[in-house]
């Protein structure tokens, strides 16, 4: 956000608490933003980083890399689903989700299939700000920045099936699959390089498929040879309740982008989870040359320092089992604050509610409610008519309970006590 007279100075945090610079504390209900999921000055992270930054706080990458960057990578693959054998490193998510299309065109460039080189992903799907990840966004507000990357196609979500077709919620993950293997055909199965999407979509107040959608892509992506990526930035690490969404949903993609919490918000770090039937084109001399360290700060020893801490953290505090546990509290809890004036869907720590004001639909009720709880000291997100939370796995009962009191007084001050 740029700096405003409306913008909030932090200035210091401890647990899942920030404090301004006029001493005004906040709870933070999303993570920072899905990002710092064991909260603020988290031990071991923060002597991890403070070593690291001593011993060596950067490496020549083009000579070489670094110990905690080779553990992390190996970390990551053996939490990973079956069937992804490597990693790469880079900063953001945002770099993640083009690696992951760079890679993807490699992949078909090195069988010798030249052609296939679209991208495929979801309307409402939100991939990054660099200009390759804005591409694949299907955000209609991207289009003010002009063209995109050449050969990005979108596809309507089971969400946006259901929501703007009537398509029943059970039969919406088929129909939405149908009409992906229909854009295929009708583009051309020799063009068509990757699909990329958002196990939930965020920007559609989290979108949560139907069991059968993901599955369905896997066998739609087998049947046309597109390499399936899941852009797990948000859902990643846990945050479903299971290391990641691919296990949440019971479907592994060819390519998993990560980020956000992989570092628990200690330092930039993100990555590519790479599947069996990718990895080989990188051990090749053309492969592997065109694949190498791009960005000056990838494997950076600091990040996968951090990255190798949250890691041990994740173990340590067993995050999916305090996920589960603050997950149940939360849906009993929102349920019972909202009533009738909000539908929930969530995955995991991970909860969206799209907002029923008794008036009618109203395209600002999500940023109304969340100025709301901001003035009350709650930070959430809100956009369009949903509002979403994504509260830290090192939350205590306490917290929880407070988030749920504070979203109940903000949801009566913009929609009236309905209850």
């Amino acid at each position: 956000m740029p700096y405003s007279d409306q913008s909030v100075l932090f200035s210091s945090a401890s647990g899942v608490r920030l404090t301004d610079t006029a001493g005004r504390t906040y709870l933070d209900g999303l993570s920072g933003v899905f990002v710092t999921c064991f909260g603020y000055g988290a031990e071991p992270i923060t002597s991890a980083v403070a070593k690291q930054v001593q011993t060596m706080a950067f490496h020549p990458p083009l000579h070489g890399t670094n110990p905690h960057a080779l553990e992390l990578a190996e970390r990551l693959v053996r939490l990973a689903p079956d069937g992804i054998v490597a990693a790469k490193l880079v900063n953001g998510g945002s770099e993640s989700v083009e690696a992951a299309i760079r890679l993807a065109r490699l992949y078909h460039h090195e069988r010798g299939r030249q052609g296939k080189v679209k991208v495929l992903s979801h309307y409402h799907g939100y991939h990054g700000a660099t200009f390759g990840s804005l591409s694949v966004t299907g955000r209609p507000d991207v289009a003010r920045f002009g063209p995109g990357l050449p050969g990005v196609v979108h596809v309507w979500p089971p969400d946006c099936v259901e929501s703007f077709l009537g398509v029943p919620h059970e039969r919406s993950g088929a129909a939405a699959a149908e009409l992906i293997a229909r854009t295929v055909e009708a583009e051309g199965p020799d063009s068509v390089a990757a699909l990329v999407v958002e196990p939930v979509i965020h920007l559609r107040g989290m979108a949560v498929p139907p069991p059968d959608y993901l599955p369905a892509l896997r066998e739609v992506c087998d049947r046309y040879d597109v390499t399936l990526v899941f852009d797990e930035i948000v859902t990643g690490f846990g945050r479903t309740g299971a290391p990641f969404a691919a296990d949440t949903f019971g479907t592994t993609p060819d390519l998993i982008c990560v980020g956000k919490g992989i570092s628990g918000g200690y330092a930039p770090l993100a990555g590519v989870l790479i599947g069996d039937r990718i990895a080989p084109v990188l051990d090749g001399e053309a492969g592997s040359r065109a694949f190498a360290p791009s960005h000056t700060y990838a494997a950076n020893p600091v990040s996968a320092a951090a990255g190798v801490a949250a890691l041990d953290m994740f173990e340590q505090i067993d995050a999916p089992g305090a996920v589960a546990r603050l997950s149940a509290r939360m849906d009993a809890g929102l349920r019972r604050v909202l009533g009738g004036r909000g539908r929930i869907r969530g995955a995991g720590l991970l909860f969206g509610v799209t907002l029923l004001p008794p008036d009618g639909p109203d395209p600002e009720a999500g940023a109304k409610v969340a100025a709301a709880c901001l003035r009350r000291g709650l930070i959430i997100r809100g956009q369009d008519d949903w509002v979403v939370m994504a509260p830290a796995f090192t939350s205590e009962d306490a917290d929880i309970d407070e988030l749920l009191s504070v979203l109940g007084e903000a949801v009566d001050e913009v929609l009236g006590d309905a209850r």
